[in-house]
């Protein structure tokens, strides 16, 4: 059980593939800090192949022939009590944003839409610091937690086909940003320069679970 309410769930994902879910439909930071911790213990494990963590869930890849998914699920329960720390290692990095115009083309509306000004939603935008949750989707796609709730937003009915690498981006109750150009119904509110996928890197993702993300505005409208 955690936090004496949520009781941990596994199912099995074929033969050689464990996922757990962590939470109920409510993301919690701790949750995720134990999902990280467990994915990080689970990695040294003989016969584990893969550890994938996700928003409060993690995926684990193992060999079923040398693994049984019996001792598999065991390890998972017993290093998730074991976890409760759910200490974070992560690096804290400013994202530069140029805010509004071509770069946020949505900024406006989005501002509009909430009845508060341009400068109200930046700053609210970037006042939190946000934890990278999961990195996923598409290469070195973040998913952030720690959006001010005031500025959650339903997506675009009509998704955009061609949304720019770069972009500053929110979707629900959750902001990102593009490593790619690639289509998505998240409204732009901004762009970095920076590069969040490089396969020529020898880490080619810029950020990994349990880092930090402070947005820093470069420019507003």
């Amino acid at each position: 059980m955690l936090h004496g309410e949520t009781e941990l769930r596994l199912s099995h994902e074929g033969t050689g593939a464990i996922l757990l879910d962590g939470a109920g439909a409510v993301f919690d930071d701790s949750v995720q800090k134990k999902v990280w911790r467990l994915a990080r213990d689970l990695k040294f494990m003989h016969g584990v192949l893969e550890t994938v963590p996700g928003m409060n869930n993690l995926m684990v890849v193992f060999d079923p022939l040398m693994l049984d998914a019996y001792v598999v699920e065991m390890a998972m329960r017993d290093l998730w009590e074991a976890s409760a720390r759910g200490d974070s290692t992560g690096r804290i990095v400013d994202v530069p944003v140029f805010y509004g115009g071509a770069d946020g083309v949505d900024l406006e509306d989005f501002a509009s839409a909430k009845s508060l000004s341009v400068d109200e939603v930046t700053q609210r935008h970037t006042a939190p610091l946000y934890s990278v949750a999961a990195v996923g989707a598409m290469p070195g796609f973040v998913y952030l937690s720690g959006l001010d709730p005031t500025l959650a937003a339903p997506r675009l009915a009509n998704p955009r086909q061609g949304v720019p690498k770069g972009s500053v981006i929110i979707g629900g109750g959750q902001t990102g940003i593009m490593p790619i150009t690639a289509p998505s119904g998240w409204h732009i509110l901004g762009r970095t320069p920076l590069d969040l996928f490089d396969p020529n890197r020898a880490r080619p993702a810029l950020f990994a679970p349990g880092d930090q993300i402070r947005f820093v505005a470069e420019r507003q409208i």
